[in-house]
């Protein structure tokens, strides 16, 4: 399902909705990113990074304004 909202939001981009697509992709990078959060097959630094950067995205599409 986050590959499909990621998907989506892609596509939305492609489409000049650009503020829509950057938060489907944020917020399915956050949806898999929590999803592998507990498997430990990653260190502690690309957890956190791509969390960080999913919550980084998420504030800059609320920040843009209307018109873009």
């Amino acid at each position: 399902m986050a590959y499909i909202t990621i998907g989506a939001g892609f596509l939305a981009g492609v489409f000049s909705f650009v503020r829509l697509g950057s938060i489907a992709i944020a917020i399915g990078m956050g949806v898999i990113t929590l999803a592998h959060w507990e498997s430990g097959k990653s260190g502690k630094v690309e957890r956190y990074l791509a969390l960080a950067i999913a919550l980084a995205l998420f504030t800059v599409a609320i920040s843009l304004p209307r018109g873009l």
